[in-house]
């Protein structure tokens, strides 16, 4: 059975590629994802990390959320989700470990996730990471530095949050000798 949440992601890369005029070949060249990778994921054949996704919403200038969330229309009430602990989708950058959780229901509006946060300097990022919506950040323990381009580097401790628009462009480094950990949720507008 497919995933539903896979499905989706190879319909909107698909989609964003075409309405761009760009061949397989070229989105790989822009995304730095080889063509039959690509292939593979507009064909549902492969589930991809969220490094490739996260290259793929930049080239094709998607919002990350929209790969995740589906249409927030749904007259469905009383839906229910839940993520055991430690049982989440892992995806992993060179800066981040993220865990989706309660990814079986594809019909919400916002996505929470837990992320180590494995940077150590804002140079380790190639460009600040930015998106349509806002974002609740929540640290679970450890130190950071929420760095974003409006505003000096926020240091941030276990306990403390924030909320931010997430169009800003934004990135969270450690700064504890262990890597931070936070609870972040992403809401589409």
């Amino acid at each position: 059975m497919k995933n539903p949440q896979t499905t989706a992601l190879g319909v909107m890369v698909k989609e964003a590629r075409r309405k761009k005029g760009w061949t397989l070949e070229e989105t790989g060249r822009r995304a730095g994802v080889g063509r039959s990778t690509l292939s593979k994921i507009e064909n549902n054949q492969t589930t991809p990390g969220f490094d490739i996704v996260h290259r793929l919403t930049g080239a094709l200038e998607i919002d990350l959320p929209q790969l995740f969330l589906q249409s927030n229309h749904n007259s469905m009430s009383g839906r229910r989700d839940v993520t055991r602990a430690g049982n989440g989708e892992l995806r992993s950058t060179a800066t981040y470990s993220h865990e989706l959780l309660c990814t079986e229901l594809v019909n919400k509006g916002m996505l929470p996730y837990v992320s180590r946060i494995k940077a150590r300097a804002a140079s380790e990022f190639d460009d600040w990471i930015r998106h349509r919506g806002e974002e609740f950040l929540y640290v679970v323990s450890g130190e950071l530095e929420l760095h974003s381009e409006h505003y000096r580097p926020l240091a941030m401790a276990a306990g403390d949050s924030v909320y931010y628009d997430s169009g800003m462009g934004h990135l969270c480094i450690s700064t504890s000798k262990e890597d931070a950990v936070v609870l972040w949720v992403s809401l589409e507008r």
